[in-house]
C-alpha cells in the first residue's frame, strides 16, 4: 500500500442517516465517523441543529457543535413535508443506520419508528436515544442534562457538603453517556447483523446510562443504608484523596488507596512516620472518620512547600497525584503534546485545532474531516440521490430543503 494511501477503517463502507440535535446523538455519530462511516446529518432548513446556536465561542462557531459534528454531511430537510419524506425515504433505503433523538414520540409519528422501517428496509440498524426510554411514566417527559443528572441521583453526591450545596457535572454528562452508550449499541448491532442478516433496535435512555454510572454510590447505599456524603473535590469515602492546598497558593491532587501507600505518605511525604501508629488513622475509615484533623495536618506539612515540591515528593514516594488543570492548563498539557494527540480540522471558519478520539489503533487513522457548514452538502446529496437541478429547484421553492 501507498505510505500515502488511506488505511481502511473498521466502518468505511458504513452509511448513518442521523436526525439528530444537541449532544447525546451528534456525540453518538461522530464516533461513528472518527471510525470511517459516511454520516449524513439531517438539518432544519435555516436553522439546523439547535446547538449551531449556544454560543459563538469558536470563531464564531458554537463550542458544543465543534465538538460533536466534525466528519458529517449536512443536508437541510424539512422532514414534515411529503416531498422531503421522499428524499429521507431513498436515502433509509441506502443506509445501514438511523440514528434519532427526536422529541418523544416524533419519530413514530413520522413513520419512523423501527417497526415500520423493518419490514421496508430489514437491514436497518434504528437508534432512538431518548431521556427516559420507551414505556413507562416518564416516556413523553422531556430531558436536558441537567435535568437527568438530578432525576439520576447525580446531583445527589456532587458539591460540598451539606443538603443544598449540589453542583452540576462542568460537562454535558447524561449526554455522553447516552452517545457512548449508543455508539456501542450500534456497533454490537451491526455485528449482530453480520451474522443475522437483518438490522435490529437500539434503544438508550439518558436516565439509564446514567444510573449505570451510578453504580458505587447506588451500592453503597443498598438497602437504605446512607449514601455517600458530598465531599466536593475529595472522594467521599477515601482520605486522603482529593485538593490539598500548598504555600505558593497551588494545589495538588493526590490519592492513597491502601495501607502500604498511608506509610509511605506519612514516612516520605510528610516526613512524619509517627502518624503511622496514631489511631485515628490506623485505617481508612478510621482516616476518613477524622479527616478534618488529618486534613489540618497534612496543610500544615505542605504550607512550606510549592505545589512542585510537593509533587516530587509524592512521585518519589510513589504517591499518585495530579496537577489542578484549568483548561489553559490542558490545551498545553506536555502529555498530550508529548502522545502528539491534537490534530486540526476543518470548519466553516477556517482550520481549528481538534483533539484525536481515545483510543489509538495501530491498524488505521481517524477520520478527521471538516465541520460542515449548514446545508452544505444538501445539492451534492441530492444529486447522488439522482435530483436534477430542476428537482431540487422545485425542492427548495416548496421549503422542503
Amino acid at each position: 500500500m501507498n505510505k500515502n494511501q488511506v488505511k481502511p477503517r473498521p466502518l468505511d463502507g458504513i452509511t448513518v442517516v442521523s436526525l439528530e440535535h444537541a449532544i447525546a446523538a451528534p456525540f453518538c455519530t461522530r464516533q461513528l465517523a472518527d471510525l470511517g462511516a459516511r454520516v449524513i446529518k439531517i438539518e432544519r432548513p435555516g436553522a439546523g441543529d439547535f446547538a449551531r446556536g449556544y454560543d459563538e465561542r469558536v470563531d464564531g462557531l458554537a463550542s458544543h457543535f465543534v465538538w460533536t459534528n466534525r466528519s458529517k454531511e449536512s443536508l437541510t430537510l424539512d422532514v414534515k413535508q411529503p416531498a422531503a419524506g421522499e428524499v429521507l425515504d431513498q436515502l433509509l433505503s441506502k443506509a445501514d443506520v438511523l440514528v434519532q433523538n427526536l422529541a418523544p414520540g416524533a419519530a413514530a409519528r413520522m413513520g419512523l419508528s423501527f417497526e415500520a422501517l423493518h419490514e421496508r428496509f430489514p437491514r436497518l440498524i434504528v437508534c432512538d436515544i431518548s431521556g427516559y426510554g420507551e414505556g413507562g411514566p416518564y416516556e413523553q417527559k422531556k430531558a436536558y442534562d441537567l435535568l437527568i443528572q438530578s432525576e439520576g441521583g447525580f446531583l445527589s453526591v456532587t458539591g460540598g457538603p451539606g443538603e443544598t450545596e449540589m453542583a452540576k457535572a462542568g460537562c454535558s454528562i447524561a449526554d455522553i453517556a447516552a452517545g457512548m452508550y449508543a455508539y456501542t449499541g450500534i456497533l454490537s448491532a451491526l455485528m449482530l447483523r453480520d451474522k443475522t442478516g437483518e438490522g435490529s433496535r437500539v434503544d438508550v435512555s439518558m436516565l439509564e446510562s446514567l444510573v449505570e454510572w451510578m453504580g458505587y454510590p447506588l451500592y453503597y447505599a443498598y438497602e437504605g443504608a446512607p449514601p455517600p456524603p458530598r465531599a466536593g473535590a475529595a472522594h467521599a469515602t477515601i482520605y486522603p484523596y482529593g485538593p490539598f492546598p500548598t504555600g505558593d497558593g497551588g494545589t495538588v491532587m493526590l490519592g492513597l488507596q491502601n495501607e502500604r501507600e498511608w506509610l509511605l505518605f506519612c514516612e516520605k511525604v510528610l516526613l512524619q512516620p509517627a502518624l503511622t501508629s496514631d489511631t485515628r488513622f490506623c485505617s481508612n475509615s478510621q482516616r476518613s472518620e477524622h479527616r478534618e484533623a488529618l486534613r489540618a495536618i497534612i496543610v500544615e506539612a505542605f504550607g512550606s512547600l510549592s505545589a512542585d515540591e510537593v509533587i516530587a515528593r509524592l512521585d518519589a514516594a510513589p504517591i499518585a497525584n495530579a496537577h489542578v488543570n484549568d483548561m489553559a492548563g490542558v490545551w498545553a498539557h506536555p502529555q498530550l503534546e508529548a502522545r502528539q494527540r491534537w490534530s486540526e480540522v476543518g470548519s466553516p471558519a477556517g482550520r481549528l485545532p481538534a483533539l484525536l478520539p481515545p483510543g489509538r489503533n495501530s491498524a488505521f487513522a481517524p477520520r478527521m474531516d471538516p465541520i460542515p457548514a449548514l446545508g452544505q452538502h444538501t445539492d451534492a446529496l441530492l444529486r447522488e440521490l439522482g435530483y436534477a437541478a430542476d428537482d431540487i429547484q422545485r425542492l427548495r421553492a416548496q421549503g422542503a430543503v
